[in-house]
């Protein structure tokens, strides 16, 4: 056969066997882009979200006989350092290692349910008519505020069961003068039943309880007064207060 005697329809069979081959290749390729991207997709995605954990101290009920005091009160917001102005809830594996509980937080940042644990308890005192947050900017005689120093589980051991810790600091201050009049600091311990957090957690709710119970009982028992234009005018500065107990 000579050179130019082809068969008809030979050029074109073998063009259309290398687009059909080049095509073949681009879904393949495609088919591999788009599996890559769904994997990157989880990878990048937004991470878990954590379990809430509802911190409720229980709130003692009114103690009978108590007299009412005249005085009002503002609870301001607790202080708090940067690691435990969160959310999520703190431990110590060691006196210089904080961490904290992976996917377990609290429902708000720890000074706002500090600041709500003290107002529960003061209105559940039945001894003070007038009690609010500081920033609800009303009237008040006298205003508390606090210092959260310590609010986490420590572990002696890895792995074994932690102690979770309280300290508040307590300081009740004219709210005209902004004088000090007293101050309390309230330090305890209490150990979880188990290494788990919802333990720590009832172990938070136990401790905080006997640490609000405490301020309560000690700030309605200063001998404060209320000025006649309703301004506070309270006795000399006390000295401060420290209870350090170990909860049963």
């Amino acid at each position: 056969m000579k050179k130019n005697d082809r068969k008809p329809g030979t050029d074109m069979q073998r063009p259309n066997m290398r687009g059909l081959g080049r095509r073949l290749f681009l879904i393949a390729g495609s088919s591999l882009a788009l599996a890559a991207c769904g994997s990157l997709d989880k990878l990048l995605g937004p991470p878990e979200a954590p379990q809430i954990y509802a911190l409720r101290p229980a709130v003692p009920a009114a103690q009978p006989g108590g007299a009412k005091v005249g005085w009002a009160l503002s609870i301001l917001k607790p202080d708090a350092s940067s690691n435990l102005d969160s959310s999520r809830i703190a431990l110590a594996k060691s006196d210089t290692q904080l961490d904290y509980y992976a996917n377990a937080a609290w429902p708000d940042r720890l000074p706002d349910l500090v600041q709500t644990a003290l107002l529960a308890g003061f209105e559940a005192s039945g001894r003070i008519d007038a009690v609010s947050r500081g920033e609800d900017a009303l009237h008040s005689d006298y205003e508390l505020s606090t210092d959260l120093r310590d609010f986490e589980a420590r572990y002696a051991t890895p792995g074994g069961v932690p102690d979770v810790a309280v300290t508040i600091i307590a300081h009740m201050a004219d709210a005209r003068s902004r004088k000090i009049v007293a101050n309390l600091a309230v330090s305890l311990t209490q150990p979880a039943a188990a290494n788990s957090v919802d333990s720590v957690v009832q172990a938070f709710n136990v401790t905080l309880a006997k640490a609000i119970d405490q301020i309560t009982q000690w700030a309605l028992a200063l001998p404060l007064s209320a000025s006649p234009d309703g301004l506070g005018s309270g006795p000399p500065p006390q000295p401060p207060q420290t209870q350090r107990s170990r909860a049963p």
